[in-house]
């Protein structure tokens, strides 16, 4: 009794999480006219809400800009955060634990904060309206390096040794000794870079007015708000649709590794 009730409960909290999603998806996919009354399904399906917002803003290079600077962070991040954890793991220097901390520190500032001194920076560069604009800030995670560090730390000290005595050096050993070895790691830190440079919009309507420039948050933002989507909420849900699918597609697909590297990823000293 007591496992079935943990079940009942189980399956009412799944229910309660991915309805809204579910209703989304059917009601751009509804006639504008149901929607306000839609519960499960429509009289019929359409692709009108999809088709009138094609045709309303430009998309299609909307998901290009958000796929590459999005791939483009992840991949950045990935590369230095690693280097950083590595050096923060596995070498010795004075000073190793104080940008440690000050780096864990860091994780408790809000990205407001540095929302000005990074325009300036931006601007100062003359990178406003472009892609390195949208890239640049967010090429090194303090989250990402502290989930590198607490992997290095977990390899076995005898791997690390045994590759410095067959002459590799600390980037060989990183990236060809080490990263097979921690790939959930590097999965999850993929994921939730992904996610956060695809779902980021701040940022992006500080630095971003060239219309072919922006990414689809930033896109759907204006479109929804600007007046663009003309008061029609399948179009409104229709954008929103294709902002979501991209990271739900990419979480099916990789969320073995997440939920093992969130199960392993245990602080160590």
């Amino acid at each position: 009794m007591k496992k079935i009730l943990i079940y009942i409960f189980l399956s009412l909290a799944a229910i309660t999480f991915l309805y809204p999603f579910y209703w989304m998806i059917v009601a751009s996919l509804s006639p504008e006219s149901e929607i306000g009354g839609l519960l499960f399904l429509p009289s019929e399906f359409t692709f009108a809400s999809y088709t009138q917002m094609f045709s309303k803003i430009p998309i299609g290079r909307a998901l290009f800009n958000s796929i590459l600077v999005a791939t483009l962070t992840t991949t950045g991040v990935i590369a230095f955060s690693s280097m950083v954890g590595y050096a923060l793991a596995l070498m010795e220097f004075k000073g190793r634990n104080v940008i440690f901390y000050i780096i864990i520190f860091t994780m408790t500032l809000p990205f407001q904060i540095t929302l000005i001194p990074n325009y300036i920076t931006m601007v100062k560069l003359d990178l406003v309206d472009t892609y390195a604009a949208l890239v640049l800030p967010f090429l090194l995670n303090s989250f990402a390096i502290l989930l590198f560090r607490q992997a290095f730390l977990g390899m076995p000290r005898a791997l690390i040794d045994a590759a410095r005595v067959d002459g590799c050096s600390d980037l060989r050993i990183l990236f060809q000794v080490l990263f097979p070895n921690i790939i959930p790691t590097i999965v999850i830190v993929g994921i939730l870079t992904f996610m956060n440079s695809w779902n980021e919009v701040l940022w992006a309507l500080i630095v971003i007015r060239d219309e072919s420039l922006m990414t689809m948050p930033q896109m759907v933002t204006l479109f929804s708000v600007g007046g663009r989507a003309e008061s029609q909420l399948g179009v409104k849900l229709a954008s929103a649709v294709l902002l979501a699918l991209p990271i739900m597609i990419a979480y099916s697909f990789f969320q073995k590794y997440f939920i093992q590297s969130m199960a392993s990823s245990g602080l160590k000293e």
